[in-house]
């Protein structure tokens, strides 16, 4: 993969890729977005645990293809306020290593349920 971050933009303003170029005949998988909860349907108070839960849940769906959260390409988060925003981040960077995928971070009004704080989800690419 090729990360793009031309020089004639505005860099990132965190740990992300403006661009990923995903090279003819990679395989790629699409994670829905993953909510804060464990298998046994405990939902954590805090975004730090439910941004874990979210990553833990997107590493299960690519290990399924055999692939591994350095494989993202794409992550589309979403919190339903900003001072969710630097524990977000903070996960983020604890699961997702060098170089970065390409990211979109946004404040949305809420979730299904409201004890949820962050959703996220992800695409990943990998040589045959």
């Amino acid at each position: 993969m090729r990360r793009l971050t031309p020089d004639s933009i505005h860099p990132p303003f965190a740990r992300y890729a403006h661009g990923v170029e995903i090279p003819h005949g990679n395989r790629l998988v699409f994670c829905s977005g993953q909510l804060g909860i464990s298998k046994d349907g405990m939902i954590p108070e805090g975004v730090e645990a439910q941004a874990r839960l979210c990553f833990e849940a997107i590493a299960a769906i690519l290990a399924e293809a055999e692939m591994n959260l350095g494989d993202i390409v794409r992550i589309n988060a979403f919190v339903t306020g900003a001072e969710y925003l630097a524990g977000y981040m903070k996960v983020r960077d604890e699961f997702i290593g060098n170089p970065p995928p390409a990211s979109t971070l946004m404040i949305v009004q809420g979730f299904a349920r409201p004890q949820f704080k962050v959703e996220i989800e992800a695409v990943a690419a990998r040589a045959p």
